[in-house]
């Protein structure tokens, strides 16, 4: 690994704006420099689908470099979302169970305990105690966890390297030959995996994607495209006017309220469910941070939550889990809370400089929203008590003034593949070939956007949340490119599926699932010589048994009682 020295103009950036990681991130050449090793597997992205294909692949012996665009590892496991999504968790095996396993242990030990005791911890079940995992943990245990697994490997990471998005891919034929960095450095492999929630490495190769929802008629589907008529939960109440001067709509709409909305029912478009980030709030007096007024505050951005009250919501927009330790995960909930509505669609295409706008503008919304509630006196006085109860916890984002590092991307691009997964494969009507893992979660997607009814009131429209099936398999063929457009990549977090698939498959143990899927179909190809699409299915199967892949669910009948295996 080459030696690192620091890059005095860029770590300045990073100090000035609080992003420092616990181990060095900063490089400094007079010339670009470039990293001229090979590896036999790049992973560009330290998501935790990216942590999991590192690991598994030292684990076969492989040489592997991790690249990660910010200062820490994880994504959004170690960026706040401390509730685990899955719902079926006998579906999560390999490594990703490993994690959950680690974090069990953690949390046996006293120390660990600092807020509250263990048995007050309300979450401490006995069901996990019996399998010897937890699934609710504070983002600096998360973190801590990943940096650890990752030590014990000879994985070299790079923090702070952003893909090069103009040059960013050389690619020979149908084969990627290497990648450059914004920093000039250049990794090469024998084969690639794009673990970001961006999929800026595939679209940089020239794989096919897509961007927002299909239409319904693209693959027969019925929860694609606009929804109006399923947009019942997390929806403004009745009565909420959405034009800055009540009952003049020559005054304007207020902020994110789209003038276009909403679309045929059903049909395409390139809009993005709503991101937001995963807050890690407490309410011990000794670790809280009052909830602050931000500069820039827009008292506009938040008509809509005043009105929303007015006219009836009467219980605090949020959806607050409890981790230990007096803390929480969380997350939207409510007609009006944490999602920036309709305030992301330029994220997936979008440059670094357009991101972090989007970043910042999140941030500011969240901020502002917070204080709202704990402050504003048209907030009813039962929700304000409530929200300042909590606040900001300091020993978490230390560096990044105790808000997430990670904004929670729930969707970007989406490849486009030989294999699409899409709502028939969620409901068990048709079964994806080649399993490579298990996806568990309800069909959901957050609200895509705001507009004017036919009545002239304010709504949401976008979200889905359809469930009750069986956890079903997620095909090999859905992480890999067409045999014309890549044979060395594999895209294990933006995978081919269509909208409403995704948005059940992309929960954060499923994409440690497919990334350690996906490190082992590249050390077979790698050994075997052979383009990742012509690997032998069987062999890949028999590897990803060995790891403790779940690869197929079942539910039988024994003794009249339904069990799962």
């Amino acid at each position: 690994m080459s030696i690192l020295i620091k890059n005095i103009g860029r770590c300045f950036r990073i100090l000035l704006f609080g992003y420092i990681a616990a181990w060095p991130v900063c490089v400094y050449s007079a010339e670009p420099l470039e990293v001229t090793k090979s590896y036999d597997i790049v992973i560009y992205g330290g998501t935790s689908a990216g942590v999991a294909a590192a690991l598994q692949a030292a684990r076969m012996n492989q040489t592997v470099v991790l690249i990660e665009s910010g200062t820490h590892l994880g994504g959004l496991t170690s960026g706040g979302l401390g509730q685990t999504d899955i719902g079926n968790k006998r579906a999560i095996g390999g490594i990703s169970r490993e994690f959950y396993q680690r974090v069990y242990q953690h949390y046996l030990g006293k120390d660990a305990w600092i807020y509250q005791k263990r048995e007050e911890f309300r979450f401490g079940s006995k069901d996990w105690d019996e399998e010897k995992a937890w699934w609710q943990f504070e983002p600096h245990v998360a973190e801590s966890i990943f940096l650890e697994m990752i030590s014990n490997t000879k994985v070299p990471v790079f923090y702070n390297e952003r893909l090069d998005l103009v040059n960013g891919v050389e690619k020979h034929d149908d084969k990627i030959s290497s990648i450059r960095m914004e920093s000039g450095k250049i990794f090469s492999g024998k084969i690639y995996i794009d673990a970001s929630y961006e999929g800026d490495l595939m679209a940089l190769a020239g794989v096919s994607y897509s961007v927002g929802r299909e239409s319904n008629k693209t693959y027969g589907e019925t929860l694609n495209g606009v929804q109006t008529k399923n947009a019942i939960y997390h929806q403004l109440r009745d009565s909420v006017d959405p034009y800055i001067k009540p009952g003049h709509p020559q005054s304007g709409l207020l902020p994110g309220i789209d003038p276009l909305g909403p679309g045929e029912e059903g049909s395409g478009d390139q809009r993005l469910q709503a991101y937001c980030f995963r807050m890690c709030l407490t309410d011990a007096p000794d670790n809280r941070i009052p909830f602050e007024k931000p500069a820039g505050y827009d008292p506009l951005q938040y008509e809509l939550l005043l009105r929303n009250f007015e006219a009836g919501a009467d219980i605090v927009p949020w959806n607050a889990k409890d981790m230990p330790n007096r803390k929480t995960d969380t997350n939207n909930n409510r007609g009006v809370s944490t999602d920036y509505i309709g305030q992301n669609y330029q994220w997936p295409e979008g440059d670094y400089a357009i991101r972090e706008k989007i970043f910042q503008s999140h941030l500011l919304y969240q901020k502002g929203l917070m204080w709202t509630l704990a402050n504003h006196p048209r907030v009813p006085p039962g929700i304000r008590n409530e929200v300042s109860r909590w606040g900001l916890s300091k020993d978490e984002f230390v560096n990044s003034d105790h808000w997430p590092h990670q904004l929670y991307i729930r969707e970007a691009r989406r490849m486009i593949g030989d294999y699409v997964m899409t709502e028939h494969n969620c409901r068990g009507e048709h079964i994806a070939p080649q399993s490579i893992g298990l996806a568990a979660y309800t069909m959901d997607s957050h609200n895509v956007q705001r507009y004017v009814d036919k009545n002239g009131q304010a709504k949401n429209e976008g979200d889905v949340e359809v469930g009750g099936f069986l956890p079903y398999p997620i095909s090999y063929r859905s992480i890999i490119p067409k045999a014309e457009e890549c044979t060395n990549l594999l895209v294990p977090v933006c995978l081919s599926a269509s909208h409403i698939a995704f948005g059940s498959i992309r929960m954060e143990p499923v994409f440690m699932v497919l990334g350690q899927s996906a490190a082992i179909a590249a050390s077979i190809a790698i050994k075997t010589n052979q383009p990742l699409q012509n690997i032998d299915y069987e062999k890949l199967r028999e590897q990803l048994k060995s790891a403790n892949q779940v690869l197929s669910f079942q539910k039988k009948v024994l003794k009249s009682r339904f069990i799962t295996e």
